[in-house]
């Protein structure tokens, strides 16, 4: 365990489960305001917003940036599940600060954040809540990012197309608290863990912050990652494929005109992988995979 909050949380499930205590009546009522806010929010109607730079994006990949400032009219259409998925993020949310609030661990909730770069651009947002002066986050996680994505601070940092570092060393920086780390909660299972941004440099992360506020004033477009080799069996096989960093961006088939998605093209597997194919050598032309 990475946090002191963990053991009284997982204590006070413990004894949930075994039926020695039960949930308060005020820690109820602060799960529903919760969700009656989230109710509110996603199902309160007002539609897509106009491009701005908030905490809930300013980490993420300049080029991104870029596209929703510059081309929103091929923004991929949001799935119908959208808002439901959204709400369901912030149920856990609820119930998580619920369950901290009843373990007796003393928190600030949510901050409004307003953050002056040097530049003067100011960057507003809000946090989930703080322990002890550090500012943390909230995160519902697939199967696979809380294993993979969310291991630690280097899994995150190195994979983090949706911007979080970066959101997390803002919030930190525009209330001059400490950055603390992430609380994520595994969607399929319930089972849950807090990341530690043990090795954020604070200084680092603020000079990207403004580096990507300022080439955003310039406008001139730059992609954030390049496309990589593509191995099969520690062999390249000449194709290259989509980086990592791209794989749920929504504009990755204007940025990369070639883009295929296809099946593994080396996989002997009765049912490939799909990959997202930037070039494809000619002697796999005829390949039908």
């Amino acid at each position: 365990m990475n946090h002191p909050a963990e053991l009284s949380l997982h204590k006070l499930l413990t004894d949930l489960r075994d039926g020695k205590t039960s949930m308060s009546h005020s820690s109820i009522e602060q799960i529903v305001a919760g969700v009656r806010d989230s109710l509110e929010r996603q199902f309160g109607g007002g539609g897509p917003q106009a491009f701005r730079l908030r905490m809930s994006n300013i980490g993420r990949p300049y080029c991104q940036l870029w596209y929703q400032k510059n081309r929103p009219d091929i923004e991929r259409s949001l799935p119908t599940t959208f808002i439901l998925n959204m709400m369901l993020g912030d149920i856990v949310e609820a119930v998580f600060k619920g369950l901290l609030t009843e373990a007796g661990v003393e928190y600030t909730d949510s901050e409004e954040v307003r953050l002056e770069l040097e530049d003067g651009t100011v960057i507003k947002g809000t946090t989930d809540l703080s322990i002890n002066g550090a500012v943390d986050d909230v995160k519902s996680a697939s199967p696979w990012s809380y294993m993979h994505k969310f291991a630690n601070f280097q899994t995150l940092k190195k994979g983090d197309s949706f911007g979080y570092v970066g959101q997390l060393a803002g919030y930190a920086k525009g209330l001059d608290k400490k950055a603390g780390g992430w609380w994520v909660i595994n969607k399929a299972n319930g089972n849950f863990k807090y990341v530690e941004a043990d090795d954020l440099d604070m200084n680092e992360e603020i000079t990207i912050l403004q580096d990507r506020v300022q080439k955003l004033d310039i406008n001139e477009f730059e992609r954030s990652f390049e496309a990589v080799p593509e191995y099969y069996r520690r062999k390249p096989t000449g194709n290259t494929v989509l980086n990592s960093g791209c794989k749920f961006c929504d504009y990755k088939r204007d940025c990369y005109k070639s883009l295929i998605t296809r099946p593994s093209i080396p996989s002997t597997a009765k049912e490939p992988p799909e990959v997202d194919y930037v070039h494809i050598e000619e002697k796999y032309n005829d390949y039908k995979g």
